[in-house]
């Protein structure tokens, strides 16, 4: 039984020892430690941490994303990550796992920045990629990713078989680049492409834009075709660089392990594009020669959109008769008017070489039904038009002719007075005397009332025949 004296003589060789490590600083949980292994069995692995504590690392904790404490021996450095200062035993609880996480994506940052080449294991495969197994961490290579040599190249693009393909990549090393990583996202993404980048820079040097280069047609999809040419280098073709007419479909013109020249392009980080119509003559350069605005000709409906058609002339010029020129009549969709496949007559209503357009038109081998309406309009309004001029053009010339008439009535009255005049100034003096000479001039009727009468043609005696009244 201990007494009194011996606890505080305990307590008094403690206090002493603290003061003479009063220097040293016990870890925190979820610190890192590094220690010596003092011991492995049993699913435990004893570890002295610096002579501070005795700490155990112990079941699931003994997982470690590195890779590095697989196969410990006595004696070798490792690190471990705190969980509890004390454990039911008294021994400090130590994780691998927690220390090995942190350790392996120190490392895959290192090889990130420095852009360094390292072998991952392929683990598995879905539709999207490959998963890779890199230092005990799991990551993601897509197969936009991949090199020429392990692309999938699936005639229709079949996802089953494309997915067939890449399981049988499974167990492969794989030289790759990381692409991305996040730890707190526990995202890592590799690249084979990126990988290849340098010696692909090194082919690529003895390339230009404008060179012609012969290669093999490795895969054939919607958007274009790839083509491996060099060593190990490949391009796209793109499905607007195959050939100088619209081409709904690579497949109809070319198909994978054809033999192709080809012009490179562009060259851009890395990504190589090629053109196989560059290297053929351009069609529309004479198409003027072929056809000409006005035309009328035969052409076969290849597609249609609910812009309008696009309609094949011949092998190399393909026009498009736009839903404005289908009909003279308003239309919902260009299939009112027109069905794939069929062959129709149309006009070309506009032919632009330097755009490689033509322009076609239906509703022009018709006429215009609005138009026609509108001319006859105009035409019955030209005829009642005439109708009322020519009244018009009758009344003027009675008018004209009437005041003619009113003209020479009026002259011949007044050469009447004239002559009457001259022949009552001639008459003898002897002859009548004097008064009745005045007496007829006084009896005489004004002029007015002659020229009156004679207007209205109701005085009917001659002027001789009244100067002999006035004589007589």
């Amino acid at each position: 039984m201990t007494t009194e004296t011996e606890e505080a003589k305990d307590l008094n060789i403690m206090e002493q020892l603290l003061e003479q490590h009063s220097d040293v600083t016990l870890p925190e949980v979820g610190d890192v430690v590094e220690g010596t292994v003092i011991s492995a069995a049993n699913n435990e692995v004893h570890i002295d941490v610096k002579g501070v504590a005795a700490g155990v690392v112990r079941g699931p904790e003994l997982d470690d994303e590195s890779g590095m404490y697989t196969d410990l021996q006595i004696g070798e450095t490792v690190s471990a990550t705190v969980l509890d200062k004390e454990n039911e035993t008294g021994l400090m609880e130590l994780s691998f796992r927690e220390a090995g996480h942190q350790k392996a994506w120190e490392e895959l940052a290192r090889i990130h920045a420095e852009q360094e080449v390292v072998g991952g294991e392929v683990l598995d495969a879905n539709k999207g990629g490959l998963i890779i197994r890199l230092g005990g961490v799991t990551g993601f290579l897509p197969v936009s990713q991949l090199s020429v040599e392990h692309y999938p190249r699936v005639e229709g693009a079949n996802k089953q078989k494309i997915l067939g393909r890449l399981q049988e990549y499974v167990g492969d090393i794989f030289n790759l680049a990381i692409l991305d990583l996040d730890e707190a996202e526990d995202k890592l993404i590799f690249s084979e492409k990126a990988a290849r980048s340098d010696e692909q820079k090194k082919m690529l040097l003895s390339f230009e834009v404008g060179h012609t280069v012969e290669g093999t047609v490795t895969g054939v999809v919607d958007f274009g075709a790839f083509v491996e040419f060099g060593e190990g280098l490949e391009g796209l073709v793109h499905i607007s660089e195959l050939a100088w007419q619209r081409i709904d479909n690579p497949k109809d013109i070319i198909n994978v392990g054809d033999k192709v020249k080809a012009e490179i392009i562009s060259i851009e980080n890395g990504k190589i594009s090629l053109s196989v119509r560059r290297l053929q003559e351009d069609p529309w350069q004479a198409v003027a020669k072929k056809y000409t605005i006005g035309d009328l000709v035969t052409g076969t409906v290849l597609k249609i959109n609910p812009f309008g058609a696009f309609v094949e002339l011949d092998k190399d010029i393909h026009g498009l008769a736009h839903i404005s020129e289908l009909s003279w009549d308003k239309i919902g969709s260009p299939d009112e008017v027109l069905k794939s496949g069929e062959e129709r007559e149309f006009m070309i209503v506009s032919i632009e070489p330097d755009k490689h357009r033509l322009g076609l038109s239906v509703k022009q081998l018709t006429p215009n039904p609005k138009g026609a309406a509108a001319a006859k309009k105009k035409a019955e309004k030209g005829t009642t038009g005439s109708i009322v001029a020519e009244a018009l053009e009758r009344a003027e010339e009675k008018k004209e002719a009437d005041e003619k008439k009113a003209t020479e009535a009026d002259a011949k009255a007044a050469k009447a007075d004239e002559k009457a005049e001259a022949q009552v100034e001639a008459t003898d003096s002897t002859d009548a005397p004097t008064e009745k000479i005045v007496e007829a001039k006084s009896e005489e009727k004004p002029k007015e009332e002659v020229a009156e009468a004679k207007s209205e043609e109701e005085v009917e005696e001659t002027p001789e025949e009244k100067v002999e009244e006035t004589k007589s």
